[in-house]
């Protein structure tokens, strides 16, 4: 039997600086930063789809991107409505402080996402 309503699909996108050189553990904090800060901002904007991503196995996509293109996209999300952060980094081991490391953003339906981030390439 075909449902005659279509189910949304959810995800969360993670986006690393690629223009920078950190190494592959820094590049994993940055990415747990940007999903644990999106999440808490989805969480406090949108529940409804927080609740939808957790029951969705929690998708998750890490996409790369130079800091002008970070930054546009951050803009381009905002105005779309999207859960997004910036995270910015203490300081404390390889990057100056408030060197901007990744983006978050969702969860949040995947093709409002798409809209932002569909032509990134992985990270």
């Amino acid at each position: 039997m075909v449902s005659s309503k279509e189910e949304v699909e959810y995800k969360q996108v993670l986006v690393l600086r690629s223009d920078i050189k950190m190494s592959p553990g820094k590049a994993a904090v940055q990415a747990a930063h940007a999903a644990v800060a999106a999440f808490e901002e989805t969480k406090r904007t949108r529940p409804e789809w927080v609740r939808a991503w957790l029951s969705q196995l929690q998708k998750k996509v890490a996409l790369r991107a130079s800091l002008d293109e970070i930054l546009k996209l951050y803009e381009q999300a905002k105005s779309l409505g999207l859960p997004a952060v910036i995270i910015r980094d203490a300081g404390l081991t390889e990057l100056p402080p408030n060197t901007i490391t990744a983006l978050g953003i969702g969860p949040a339906p995947s093709k409002l996402i798409d809209k932002v981030t569909g032509h990134l390439k992985l990270y």
